[in-house]
């Protein structure tokens, strides 16, 4: 046989008996920028999900939650989410309203939470506090209630967030009428000289105030622990207010349209296991909603002594009502 008809018939030989890559699926999730960066939860747990499910995890970042919703409800049954990440309890109802989602049928019985929270459709996966943020090395007296943060001196700035895009920022508005009820405009009116800017977004909002241009920022009480833990840094703290704080809890949901409902129950139920609660902490930066050991650094952070929140019924029924209110309030700035 010829050398050369004979070191092709070796080589067809190998390629035929080579194993053919196996097809796997692929699951999508919509969240917020701050999750799925390098830096975020979404590395962390990428592997560790993709090994156990022999599957494909793909993240899109999106500026905000409620903009990655938004994105949803565009591409409608054309969307090529699986999972929405990140919305929270106070922002459910306006993502089962568009019929969208399907239940996820979870037994969520050993879930440790600030305050009773279930849904049909959207399942929890941690929580926080939302705080005012500062630089204790630069803002020496700090204020600890909302009467003390409106009476800050003029030149004193802060950087929150926009309700209409933001959870944290509608979190605001409620943590704000949970306290002022009918007064809520009016200590609006009395804090907007204090306000430089609203983003959408909480990563442009903490951003400004890493650059030192504003002396507080919307953030969370579990916040400083990245400081802590990332940077070796104790001088970023969050402010107890005397008040109280507002609970976040953040869920995710599967889409009805998903060609991969299985598979993204899996992923729910992963977020309810304790690998998952382990990463939570040091990544997301929040409370996992298990029971779970916590790294050191959080014992040093404020303990919110009482949880504020508002009737989730009162709220889907007059966001509208609040978001205008404020506005208005913003408006004589």
């Amino acid at each position: 046989m010829n050398h050369k008809l004979l070191l092709v018939f070796v080589l067809i030989l190998f390629a035929c008996s080579k194993p053919v890559k196996e097809d796997l699926p692929t699951l999508t999730v919509y969240t917020y920028d701050a999750f799925s960066a390098k830096w975020g939860t979404a590395p962390k747990i990428k592997k560790i999900f993709e090994k156990k499910h022999n599957c494909k995890l793909k993240f899109v970042g999106i500026p905000s939650s409620i903009g990655a919703l938004r994105k949803i409800e565009l591409e409608n049954k054309d969307t090529k989410a699986d999972i929405l990440l990140g919305i929270d309890s106070q922002t459910v109802d306006i993502a089962n309203k568009t019929a969208l989602f399907a239940p996820h049928n979870l037994d969520e019985g050993n879930l440790k939470l600030p305050f009773d929270f279930s849904d049909p459709n959207f399942t929890p996966f941690d929580y926080s506090y939302f705080a005012f943020v500062y630089d204790s090395s630069k803002l020496k007296n700090p204020p600890h209630s909302f009467e003390e943060l409106a009476n800050m001196p003029k030149n004193f700035k802060i950087a929150i967030q926009d309700p209409r895009s933001s959870t944290s920022g509608f979190g605001l508005l409620l943590w704000v009428k949970s306290i002022y009820k009918d007064k809520a405009k009016d200590y609006w009116k009395r804090l907007a000289p204090h306000i430089l800017t609203v983003t959408k977004g909480w990563s442009e909002s903490y951003n400004l105030f890493l650059k030192g241009e504003v002396d507080m920022v919307l953030s969370y009480t579990t916040s400083p622990a990245y400081h802590m833990i990332e940077e070796g840094r104790d001088d970023i703290k969050a402010a107890k207010f005397s008040e109280g704080h507002f609970a976040q809890i953040e869920v995710a949901g599967i889409l009805k349209n998903s060609k991969k409902r299985e598979l993204a129950r899996e992923f729910l139920k992963f977020l309810h296991s304790k690998e998952f609660a382990s990463i939570i902490p040091t990544a997301n930066w929040a409370y996992p909603v298990i029971e779970s050991s916590l790294p050191k650094e959080y014992d040093s952070l404020i303990k919110v002594d009482k949880t504020l929140t508002l009737d989730e019924k009162t709220v889907n029924q007059n966001r509208a009502k609040y978001i205008s209110e404020w506005i208005e309030a913003l408006k004589s700035k």
